[in-house]
């Protein structure tokens, strides 16, 4: 048009800068503002508006700040488009200060996009819910309450400040929900971790004739990830495919980390190989299940296939490779990935990958490297580094470099009980009982507890929950009896005791004590209350202790049953006397 002979007006102006902003091209949308100012048009309000806009789409708030201070005339578009650049950029104090700006320019009265976005900014930022309650009143009082979109912004608000209570209270007083709607409370029981509730209102959407979306059943096969529910997560991947969603890559990804949550490894695999030209996602997806269920080995050559189809990994990508390589004692290889992160696919290095290369180096014994490597790092180290090298510590027995990763942790991290426990248990373990007391003490003095651990197992979609020691269950008589045979008959197989494992006991009770295990007593139920042949599947909320990986091996062997044990880092899968892990976990 230029080359034509025919001069942009202020409408050319308004038109060309939001294709600037959506490109996020900077360069051309400063070169349109110099122009702009050439021909005159900038002290118009939609231009000085849409420069706004270009600004802060490009990551340039300053700029976008300078301009909107400079215009003349500034309406609600102009004040909208400084507070959503705000949010998008996410500086949340500075978006709720344009909210405040607007309400105190009385020729301006906000609008549905002002509300929605001042509520995001709450929810988003710290103790942001009382302030989150203050703009809420303020919508009340300005007839905003109507709106769906401001509806849906405020339920988000409540759930992701933490109060599903203020969320729920909402949801029951709108007349009128829609799918979104539904699909904000549901997502907000998600993100609280409420999954039960997350799917119970699954289930009331479509009972009401709501059409689940893509969305909804994202958000519903999350829930049953989180419970490991797998009987539910098939029937909700029943209705994906009778919805027509089979296709959906997201879907598909979802479904696959899904079902490796719920510990079918095999049905992961399904619908990945159905998956049409998987992208990234799907094949980290894919390899993260394999890696978590301990076939490590799998996992490294799924690398490799995604690498010669020629799909770019991403920074959890190699997250999910180096762990393999760390469960397989891959030192080498290991290395070479780590130093490709770089050197070959140009990305930046984070702290889970010098996590995982502190837990590669530890796995095999040397910790006296993973703490070089430590000390080497060209950034602070964070908690999963001193992590890594505090279980490595604890697998190993190392007092001395544990006690100086426990130290650093307890500076980071001085809320996390789980670093004190660690301590303790390599206290007792290099035979040390009064050092591991103190410790524990000084837990209690600053007010840690010790997580209790709970193993849970589902029999006719009945979820049972066991602790150590437990008696509350009807059966608990015929559990027992069958845990003390299952004892006598493994002696008599060589099976000795690693009392290491038992910490916090006497000597003499220490062998006692390991088979009152929660694991082991979820084991005896299920062989009870299963049928024959069955899996077993048990879920346990802390790492699986020794002793208890060495009887799972024996019982799979011994009742001819494939049992699958998720703790809170993986799964192992016994079978034949053998576990997925070959027992370098």
């Amino acid at each position: 048009m230029r080359v034509s002979g025919v001069y942009p007006n202020q409408f050319t102006f308004s038109a060309i800068l939001p294709a600037c902003a959506n490109l996020k091209d900077l360069f051309s949308g400063v070169q349109m503002h110099g122009l702009i100012s050439k021909h005159g048009f900038d002290n118009h309000v939609f231009v000085g508006t849409g420069l706004v806009n270009m600004y802060a789409k490009c990551g340039d708030m300053l700029s976008a700040q300078k301009m909107f201070d400079e215009m003349p005339e500034r309406n609600r578009v102009s004040w909208n488009s400084m507070i959503v650049g705000f949010l998008d950029n996410e500086k949340y104090d500075e978006a709720l200060l344009g909210f405040k700006g607007v309400l105190c320019e009385k020729s301006i009265v906000p609008d549905e996009v002002t509300a929605s976005s001042a509520l995001t900014a709450c929810a988003n930022m710290n103790g942001g819910l009382d302030i989150g309650k203050e703009v809420h009143s303020v919508v009340f009082k300005r007839g905003l309450i109507a709106s769906s979109y401001v509806q849906n912004s405020l339920m988000d608000m409540y759930c992701k400040c933490g109060s599903s209570e203020g969320a729920v209270i909402l949801f029951t007083s709108f007349a009128e929900k829609d799918v979104v709607t539904w699909n904000v409370i549901i997502t907000g029981f998600l993100q609280n971790n409420n999954f039960e509730e997350a799917l119970k209102y699954f289930v009331i959407m479509r009972s009401q004739t709501i059409l689940p979306d893509e969305a909804s059943y994202s958000t519903a096969v999350n829930a049953c990830a989180g419970l490991a529910a797998l009987n539910q997560g098939t029937m909700i991947h029943n209705l994906i495919m009778k919805s027509g969603f089979e296709e959906n890559m997201s879907l598909a990804n979802t479904l696959i980390s899904m079902y490796a949550k719920c510990g079918s490894l095999v049905d992961a695999h399904r619908v990945f190989r159905a998956v049409n030209d998987p992208n990234v996602v799907c094949w980290t997806a894919i390899i993260s299940a394999f890696q978590q269920h301990g076939c490590s080995n799998q996992a490294i050559e799924l690398f490799e296939n995604m690498l010669q189809q020629g799909i770019r990994p991403d920074y959890r990508t190699f997250v999910c490779v180096l762990s393999a390589c760390a469960h397989t004692g891959k030192v080498m290889e290991g290395f070479d990935y780590f130093n490709s992160v770089e050197s070959v696919h140009r990305m930046k290095l984070g702290h889970e990958h010098y996590a995982c290369m502190v837990d590669l180096l530890g796995r095999a014994g040397r910790l006296e490297e993973a703490k070089r490597f430590i000390e080497s790092m060209p950034m602070d180290p964070g908690p999963s580094v001193w992590g890594a090298l505090l279980g490595a510590c604890r697998n190993r027995g190392n007092l001395e470099i544990g006690k100086e990763a426990a130290e650093k942790l307890f500076q980071i991290e001085p809320s996390n009980p789980g670093n004190y426990v660690i301590l303790a248990n390599i206290y007792t373990r290099n035979g040390k009982s009064e050092e591991a007391d103190e410790i524990r003490r000084q837990m209690g003095v600053i007010g840690l507890r010790k997580e209790h651990g709970c193993s849970w197992i589902d029999v006719n979609n009945t979820t049972f929950v066991f602790t150590a020691n437990d008696k509350s269950h009807s059966r608990t008589h015929e559990i027992y009896a069958l845990l003390r045979k299952f004892k006598e008959l493994l002696k008599k197989r060589g099976y000795v005791s690693e009392t290491q494992f038992a910490t916090n006991d006497t000597e003499q009770n220490k062998e006692q004590s390991l088979w009152l295990h929660s694991e082991k007593i979820a084991l005896a139920f299920g062989l009870l209350a299963l049928p024959v042949g069955a899996p077993i599947r048990i879920k346990k909320n802390l790492r699986t202790c020794g002793d208890c990986h060495t009887v799972m091996k024996y019982a799979s062997e011994i009742f001819n049953r494939e049992i699958i044990v998720r703790d809170v880092n993986r799964f192992h899968h016994f079978s034949g006397g053998c576990c997925s892990c070959k027992d370098y976990w």
